[in-house]
């Protein structure tokens, strides 16, 4: 059993910062791919950024050169730093993690629950 736990979300002005963690926990041998993900009002959901185990990154266009997702991997947690914040960063974010259990190992999708972020013009 494994679980997301996301955290950093909140309300800022246009042009402020905010630093979202996604903590892993539960029966956890490895995780490899950490992604984010969002979802704006009226929009479809639509890849932010992604790093793998050995911290290779990549980004959307839209948030290249503001946007830094970083990784703990003693902490089994991803971070995603948002700089330069626009109104249309207005969205649901959603941390996913591909993990491998450490009870009778296999490959798991697991998805956190998602924190709001809204940027305020």
């Amino acid at each position: 059993q494994v679980q997301l736990v996301e955290s950093g979300g909140g309300l800022v002005q246009a042009g402020g910062s905010l630093r979202l963690s996604c903590a892993a926990s539960g029966s956890i041998f490895t995780i490899n791919d950490m992604v984010w993900y969002r979802q704006a009002p009226g929009k479809q959901r639509e890849l932010v950024a992604g790093i793998t185990r050995g911290g290779t990154t990549n980004y959307a266009d839209s948030v290249s050169g503001r946007f830094t997702i970083s990784r703990d991997n003693a902490k089994n947690t991803v971070y995603l730093q948002m700089n330069s914040l626009k109104p249309e960063d207005t969205a649901v974010y959603y941390c996913k993690a591909v993990v491998i259990t450490a009870t009778f190992p296999r490959y798991l999708e697991v998805w956190g629950q998602g924190t709001l972020v809204t940027v305020s013009s």
